[in-house]
């Protein structure tokens, strides 16, 4: 009679280790390391299939950004909401292609909780704001790095770049390139992150 005994003992502190582990590994996944990256893995696919964790991933740039009315923020400024940041320019055609879909990306999900934050590292605002009135950009905000190194402080090697940071700032994943922001797999990606960070 013993013996079953024995088992349940051992099964049931089994069982409180294992809920133990996993408390801990939610509590410092929460506090600690920021977001798994690999609870999004499911939806990139297609057109998201090159949004990537980035493994020693720089920090958020800290540097001024301009909005369109010439006021001074940071990313920071943006805490409390998922923000997929943009950087790109009006000289770079990538970037000129994928900026439709940015828009509709923003004017579909751009809410308390999630904004698309395209900033131009265009030499001079002026260009930025041309584009946007040419294209006739309604839904995306415009904002003006006027230092021209918060891409390169977020580790971009070339443009466009895609940061999704989550709301406190920490870095989701990331794509390279140009991609269709409009498309199904683009929102599905979007709204699991707005969902789980």
């Amino acid at each position: 009679m013993r013996k079953p005994q024995l088992k349940l003992s051992h099964a049931i502190v089994a069982m409180i280790v294992l809920g133990a582990g996993v408390a801990v590994w939610t509590i410092g996944g929460a506090f600690f390391s920021g977001p798994s990256p690999a609870a999004l893995s499911s939806f990139t696919v297609g057109e998201m299939s090159a949004f990537r964790s980035a493994s020693g991933a720089p920090g958020q740039p800290r540097g001024p950004i301009l909005t369109a009315d010439r006021d001074e923020i940071t990313l920071r400024d943006k805490r409390g909401k998922v923000v997929l940041v943009n950087f790109w320019a009006t000289w770079c055609p990538p970037c000129v292609v994928e900026m439709p879909a940015l828009d509709a990306l923003q004017a579909r999900l751009g809410s308390d909780d999630f904004e698309v934050v395209a900033i131009s590292m265009d030499r001079r605002m002026e260009d930025a704001e041309a584009f946007y009135a040419e294209r006739a950009l309604d839904h995306l905000a415009l904002y003006f790095d006027p230092n021209m190194n918060m891409g390169f402080a977020a580790g971009a090697r070339g443009l466009p770049l895609s940061v999704l940071y989550d709301r406190n700032g920490i870095e989701i994943g990331r794509l390279d390139g140009d991609a269709d922001w409009a498309s199904p797999e683009a929102i599905a990606l979007m709204e699991a992150a707005i969902a789980r960070f």
